[in-house]
């Protein structure tokens, strides 16, 4: 019903925002991703989602359309709802939830505050085909990156890295150049961790 909102940031909050649009004040709820890529300006442009209940007609805002259509996808979910959702994309960028669920990656959307094994395995077979179709992406790659990162990570981890801190490293790395090698992502984490 509303796609996007265009005017002025009235209140930025982690949680949520005030936009005012010709007069009207809308109480929007983010995801702190959203909230690190909104600037102070006093002129914002978000994506919205209204969600509709009995009780209550709630706005979720996004700074970009990958991350709103991650949203909805996961609202799509038996045992998703707009608030884990949030929750995933506060504690994920939109990319590492679509790559997590485009590898199989079951432990990353676990590591989600509140997400279970049994929901982690539900969100992956649910939606590994639709989000491979709507972002376009080679199965086979995603699979065999996400392979190389965790021996990647397995291996530093072994080293004595934190897994936390080797694997924002490590999707540093790959992030810069994704065909690396098992070897080569170890060999470029180290130079970082």
């Amino acid at each position: 019903m509303i796609h996007h909102l265009k005017g002025k940031l009235v209140e930025k909050n982690p949680t949520h925002i005030i936009i005012e649009c010709a007069g009207v004040g809308y109480f929007v709820n983010i995801s702190l991703h959203t909230f690190s890529k909104l600037t102070d300006s006093e002129n914002v442009s978000i994506f919205t989602h209204l969600q509709v209940k009995e009780d209550s007609h709630t706005l979720f805002g996004f700074a970009e359309r990958a991350e709103r259509q991650i949203f909805r996808l996961l609202l799509s979910v038996s045992g998703i709802g707009s608030s884990t959702a949030r929750t995933m994309l506060s504690s994920l960028s939109p990319a590492q939830v679509r790559d997590a669920i485009a590898g199989g990656d079951a432990a990353t959307i676990q590591s989600v505050k509140g997400i279970g094994a049994k929901t982690a395995q539900r969100v992956i077979l649910d939606l590994r085909d639709k989000i491979l179709k709507v972002f376009d992406i080679d199965e086979v790659s995603a699979a065999a990156n996400n392979t190389n990162k965790e021996e990647a990570l397995s291996a530093l981890e072994v080293l004595g890295f934190a897994r936390r801190s080797a694997e924002k490293v490590v999707d540093k790395v790959l992030r810069q150049e994704p065909s690396l090698s098992v070897e080569n992502i170890i060999k470029f984490a180290l130079k970082n961790l």
